[in-house]
């Protein structure tokens, strides 16, 4: 099969862990041996989120006292990320060429999510410590859960720019190409024809979900840090969905939390709806029975008109 993998920024830095080079790498090799039975069984066409490195970079940048644009450090977290991923794939499956690609997404400048900005990056804060910070800084900060995070705009993709290259790479035998990583390098274009950066980080799981639609995937997964798509979250009644459809699943989109389940579910919805194919939402470490259908949450077709499942919390 065709399989977009699309690996959740918090799969490389989970909350609470120190946000360093090691840690980065130690995660990226445990990535790279969950993947490796799926990458020797599959086509698999790999992109990566960014949310808590590209966060950390603007703080360096901002203590240092030199600013840098977001598309710009989106396109450092590109390079980062995707040579970390590359180095540990390679090692586990040494037959495997690696190629990770700094990938360009076209986004509409009159985007309304420039005016909102709701997309989380960078580490987390007590409620004291993030309104001093957004003093000093001028960046907005959201509650996320129990703590506060910045947040920044975050325009829906538009276009992959480079895409042809990426298709090709992807059909070539023992190949592995990472692409959109952080949802790709936000750019728009002028009214002259150029291109331009902007500020914004675009949501990697609709990029990934886009992805997946424009080079025909057989399956899109969205590998993350919990078990699946879970109803009534952190309820007494608190229950994992197995499988649905895109119909059924739709029906609880506003349930889910805005900054964190409620993008993946909908980048699979829009996969699904679109293609007529499946998608898949789960843990990493479990993402060999993902594809095989028997973890994670799976999201159908209409057409196929599954019973809702749904199991208590594992």
């Amino acid at each position: 099969m065709r399989i977009v993998i699309a690996l959740g920024g918090n799969a490389l830095l989970r909350r609470g862990q120190p946000m360093d080079a090691p840690t980065q790498r130690h995660n990226a090799r445990l990535a790279a041996q969950a993947l490796a039975d799926v990458v020797r069984q599959h086509q698999v066409i790999l992109t990566h989120g960014n949310g808590p490195q590209v966060g950390m970079l603007a703080l360096a940048r901002r203590v240092a006292q030199h600013d840098w644009p977001l598309d710009v450090l989106v396109a450092e977290t590109q390079g980062q990320i995707g040579y970390t991923l590359a180095l540990e794939l390679m090692n586990v499956v040494p037959k495997l060429s690696v190629l990770p690609i700094v990938t360009l997404v076209e986004v509409d400048p009159d985007d309304a999510a420039f005016q909102s900005p709701t997309k989380f990056i960078g580490p987390a804060y007590p409620r004291e410590e993030a309104e001093a910070l957004s003093k000093q800084t001028g960046w907005q900060m959201r509650s996320d859960g129990e703590c506060w995070r910045r947040v920044v705009p975050s325009p829906i993709p538009q276009r992959i720019v480079g895409l042809d290259m990426i298709r090709h790479l992807a059909a070539q035998p023992n190949t592995l190409a990472i692409c959109v990583g952080g949802g790709g390098i936000p750019v728009v274009r002028t009214a002259d024809g150029t291109w331009q950066g902007v500020e914004a980080v675009v949501d990697k799981d609709l990029a990934s979900a886009l992805l997946a639609r424009e080079i025909e995937a057989d399956l899109f997964v969205i590998a993350t840090d919990v078990p699946g798509v879970f109803l009534d979250h952190r309820q007494p009644t608190e229950r994992l969905l197995t499988r649905c459809t895109a119909r059924q699943l739709r029906a609880h989109l506003q349930d889910f939390p805005d900054g964190s389940m409620q993008p993946k579910v909908e980048a699979a919805l829009q996969f699904v709806s679109c293609s007529q194919r499946c998608a898949a939402i789960g843990a990493l470490d479990e993402i060999s029975r993902i594809i095989e259908g028997n973890a994670g949450t799976w999201v159908v077709p209409d057409a196929q008109d599954a019973q809702l499942s749904a199991s208590a919390k594992r």
